[in-house]
This record gives C-alpha cells, structure tokens and sequence, in this order.
C-alpha cells in the first residue's frame, strides 16, 4: 500500500468514525438523520458531497448516493448544522436551526476540504436549502468544484407575499403535511427567522450569478412544486450560461407531479431513477447547452443519437447515460427551457 492509499485508509476510517461519535453526544434522531459515507476501498477519482434540504435530514439523498457509489464515486452526504437532532420540538421549544448564513458555509467549506481526502474532483449538490449551498459553494470556489447538482433550490419562495412574511415576523412554523414516516423523520416545525438565512442567500447567489465565474451547473426544477420559485431558477440558469456554457436545466412538466422534495420516491417523486440518470449524465459529460440544443435539434430530425454525436465531432464527451436521458426525456421542451418567457 502507497502512501496516498494508506491516507486515504485513514481517512475512510477516521473522519466517518468522528462524525459518528458527534452525532451520538447530540444525539441525532435515528439512523436516517446522520451523516451519510459511502466509500470504496481504495480512492476514486471523483467524489460527490451532497447537502439535504432545510428541516429535513441525509436520507434524502441515499438513492442517488447509491446511483453515484455504484458508478464508482466516493459519496458523502453530510448532516446540516442543527439538523436531525432528538428532542421534543415545537413552537414552545423550536428546533436548533442555524439564524446566521455563516454557519452554512463554513460547514460547507469544511466538506468541501474533507471530501479532497476522497476523491481528486468535487461534485457538489443540494436540494432546497442543500442546493443553495451548492450552489454558493459552486461560485466561491468554481476551480475548486467539477461540477454542481441543484434540486429544487430554495432563491426564494413561491409566493412573494410569503418572503415578505418569511423577511419581517419571528415566529414559528409548521409544515403542512400529512403523518408519513419520511415527513416526520426531519422536524415538523421552524421559525421563520431560520429559513431567512436562505432566503438572503439566495438572493446573494442570484447576484454574484450575473457577474461571477461559476462551476459547471445543473439546475433542476419541477412545475409543480409550491416551496421554491421556479421563475429564479430560470434566472440563474440564464446568468450563470452567460459566463458558464456547460450550464443545463430542465424543468418536469407539473402533469408529473413531482413535488419540491423531488429527490426520493417515498417523498412523492415516482421518476426517482430518471432523476438519477440526468444527474449522472450531466457529471460525466462534457456538453455545453449549445451542445444539447444541437443533439435535441439533430434527433428531432430523425438522426440517432450516436449519428448525432459523431456529426457534432462530441464523441467521447457525451456520457453513456446520455442516450437514454435525450430518449425520456421531451426534446423540445428541454431546448424551449433554454429562453424562459
């Protein structure tokens, strides 16, 4: 064993044992809420790092960590600060929940240091609140970050009254749901002042999008969704394309249904394993959106997929996952999703 795999032992033993050891003195709720490691034996040459949405907790992400594992990347899904922590929540005794932005990303530098043990190249995703950290950490660190997943991000939400509210009152705030055991794994309840933090943050990413250089971005939304607005996503997603060519959306059509917590089937998403292939695709690849506009427009006109590759001199730079995503997906739409009305 060289020295390089020897660290790497080290590492694979050392850090998922401290954070383990954290976890149990808070404690943390059950097994779903702590921080997640799927590690190989030996190190890989990429390694993803996966922040889950605001009140909820690591399970969300465990699917498509399998996905990327299975691939052969080295995985890590890790807690959020004052997330997954046992204790008789409520209005009276609010969950500890981070008041201060600082406190998110600092813990995501912190990852984003830690998961370099594991892997050379860094991808990085989120959903909601996880996937404005992403994306944050996607603009302060672009040479550092291969490239980002963003699920849902939380910029703002879908109603501007509510942001007003979310902006101006301290109180606390119960989610609306039914009692399914994924729903009720992440706490029930927060106040307001606690999902301000991303809501600034959000706000921030949106500026610094029209000026700054950024990693590669795949920004995914769903119509339907009644957390987070989608208009912001479109946004981002034509800032960031000004500076950044390798930057994709879609958007799933709102007769799918798939709701904000996109990322599992036992949170209501049905086309889980599709999602997971779009991710996958858009890591391995090396396409520009002008790119994809060029495949959708070449398929359209009855080319097959490698004939269409071949003629845009892309081989070789078009995941093996490609196919089978420009085949589900609708071509037209994901080409219309490039200019937003």
């Amino acid at each position: 064993m060289n020295s390089t795999q020897t660290e790497y032992a080290i590492a694979a033993t050392v850090i998922p044992q401290q954070i383990r050891a954290e976890e149990d003195r808070l404690p943390v709720r059950n097994d779903q809420c702590r921080s997640q490691f799927f590690l190989h034996p030996t190190p890989t040459p990429s390694v993803c790092v996966f922040f889950h949405g605001f009140t909820a907790a690591t399970y969300q992400f465990v699917p498509m960590a399998q996905v990327f594992y299975e691939a052969g990347y080295n995985v890590i899904i890790p807690r959020l600060p004052g997330h997954g922590i046992a204790g008789d929540w409520d209005r009276d005794n609010p969950p500890p929940l981070p008041t201060d932005a600082d406190e998110y990303k600092i813990f995501a530098l912190h990852w984003l240091r830690q998961a370099k043990a594991f892997g050379d190249r860094v991808v990085v995703g989120g959903l909601s609140g996880g996937g404005t950290m992403a994306a944050w950490l996607a603009l302060e660190h672009p040479q550092e970050i291969e490239s980002a997943l963003l699920f849902a991000t939380y910029l703002s939400g879908s109603n501007r009254v509510v942001d007003l509210f979310v902006n101006v009152f301290n109180r606390y705030f119960e989610w609306m749901t039914d009692e399914s055991v994924e729903e009720t794994i992440g706490y029930k309840g927060f106040e307001l002042e606690t999902l301000r933090v991303f809501l600034k943050m959000g706000s921030k990413v949106l500026n610094r999008a029209k000026t700054d250089p950024a990693a590669p971005m795949f920004i995914v939304s769903t119509e339907a969704d009644l957390a987070v607005n989608n208009a912001d996503h479109q946004e981002l997603f034509e800032q960031l394309l000004e500076h950044q060519p390798k930057t994709w959306y879609y958007s799933f059509d709102r007769a799918l249904n798939i709701p904000h917590t996109m990322m599992t089937k036992a949170e209501g998403n049905p086309w889980q394993d599709l999602l997971n292939v779009m991710a996958k695709a858009f890591v391995e690849s090396d396409l520009t959106w002008a790119d994809i506009r060029e495949i959708a427009a070449r398929l359209r006109q009855g080319e097959t997929f490698d004939q269409a590759i071949a003629a845009l001199q892309l081989t070789g730079k078009a995941s093996s996952d490609m196919n089978a995503v420009m085949t589900l997906l609708d071509e037209h739409e994901m080409v219309l999703k490039d200019q937003p009305s």
